[in-house]
């Protein structure tokens, strides 16, 4: 495109393109319209911090959420200034790589965030063993690594100095649910030791763990365990535990499998009208149960790390029922609690640097080591193993459609309906 253009008043027709005459007009304008690059601006400070993440893959769904907490909890920072060092205040920026679900990968990623990116932290990706993947390497190279979404106890006894993790070990995650089921059994003089339990868990050792805490759990109560089975593989078809659900006739039936282990528990005790008084799952929210399956997922007990309820506050965010109006604002969505946690991650971790008022690796780790905070999360303590101790787990029970808290009782909202109604009463 082409402007003729009359000037000094010589009646002279000269051709410019456009790109040249606006860059006359700002020359004319003057300094105010000049951008100023990051490099030369006040504020070019930055902290990089690295995270291997499952954005594609079997995880990437709880992946993509983790994601969405990270980058809330850099943008609110990042908004009221930035980490203070010193009085030196530094904006957050995160690399990511997709490591695709797969451990080996998250492992490379990971060095190369080190060693080629120069992150000066890591973050966690989703999941156990994308966690445990990335444990050693950050050993390896004395880097401070906060996660959010690896739970597995296996992840805690390998001696790891540099990781921390701010949420409840995966033997917490359904250890309410018999709590619960015994208290009900008291009040109706039933003995608790009478109740029978069903467990069927994916083949991992997040749900491992799991398993173990419920076992614990049972034999404290003298309650018998009478399934104990692993999901199938595929996530298709688990009629041959149902069956036995059907013979058994458990008080509690158990399901741990990540979000296809929940999406498949819920369709199929819905298809077949399975009857067991209390359903206790984990990855409610990443399954999305609630709105692919309406009323029909209604009385189960989920297991959450987080609710927007709780009465928990920090300088980030403020309240737990503030973070999850801004998540609300930036998504368009309730934030699940695997955003929750992720976002608590960056917020503990940008708490270290300042109280270590350098970023030097070791006096953040030492600060790590340190930490006793209240945030939106809930408390974070760690102890020697880098496990975060001042937390519990929070039950959530579905109910036309909302999930209600039910445990721990010093934050339940009502109680737990237990028996579930049957099929043919709903």
């Amino acid at each position: 495109m082409w402007i003729k253009n009359k000037f000094l008043n010589r009646g002279n027709t000269v051709k410019i393109s456009v790109k040249c005459f606006l860059m006359l007009a700002l020359m004319v304008l003057g300094a105010s319209f000049v951008v100023v690059p990051r490099s030369l601006a006040g504020s070019d400070k930055v902290i990089t911090f690295g995270a291997p993440m499952s954005l594609t893959g079997q995880n990437s769904v709880n992946g993509r959420h983790a994601r969405k907490g990270y980058q809330l909890a850099k943008s609110v920072i990042n908004d009221i200034g930035g980490i203070d060092i010193g009085g030196v205040k530094y904006q957050i920026a995160i690399k990511y790589y997709d490591d695709e679900s797969n451990p080996a990968l998250a492992a490379k990623f990971a060095k190369r965030l080190i060693t080629k990116d120069k992150v000066a932290f890591l973050l966690g990706p989703y999941g156990t063993s994308t966690t445990a993947a990335i444990a050693p390497v950050a050993e390896k190279y004395r880097t401070p690594f906060v996660q959010g979404n690896g739970a597995s106890l296996s992840l805690f006894n390998k001696g790891y100095k540099y990781m921390f993790a701010v949420l409840s070990s995966a033997d917490k995650y359904l250890s309410g649910a018999l709590d619960l089921a015994a208290e009900k059994a008291k009040t109706k003089g039933v003995d608790p030791a009478s109740l029978k339990i069903a467990i069927a868990i994916e083949n991992d050792p997040f749900s491992s763990d799991l398993r173990d805490g419920i076992i614990n759990d049972a034999r404290a109560y003298g309650m018998k365990v009478v399934i104990d089975e692993k999901l199938p593989r595929d996530f298709k078809d688990m009629t041959y535990i149902l069956d036995k659900v059907k013979s058994e006739t458990p008080d509690v039936f158990v399901v741990s499998g990540h979000e296809k282990g929940a999406d498949l528990a819920t369709r199929q005790i819905a298809e077949q009208k399975i009857d067991v008084p209390m359903l206790a799952m984990t990855h409610c929210e990443g399954a999305d149960i609630r709105v692919r399956y309406g009323l029909k997922s209604d009385y189960t007990i989920c297991a959450t790390q987080w609710d927007s309820m709780m009465k928990y506050s920090g300088e980030i965010f403020g309240s737990a029922y503030n973070y999850r109006k801004r998540y609300e604002l930036e998504y368009g969505i309730e934030p699940t609690y695997q955003s929750a946690e992720s976002s608590a991650a960056v917020v503990v971790l940008a708490n270290a640097i300042t109280r270590a008022g350098s970023l030097d690796r070791e006096k953040v780790r030492t600060a790590l080591a340190e930490t006793s905070l209240e945030t939106f999360f809930g408390w974070v303590k760690f102890d020697a193993s880098g496990k975060n101790t001042a937390k519990p787990m929070v039950l959530r029970q579905l109910y036309l459609g909302r999930y209600i808290v039910v445990a721990p009782s010093g934050l339940s909202k009502r109680e737990v309906i237990y028996p579930r109604p049957k099929w043919t009463e709903r």
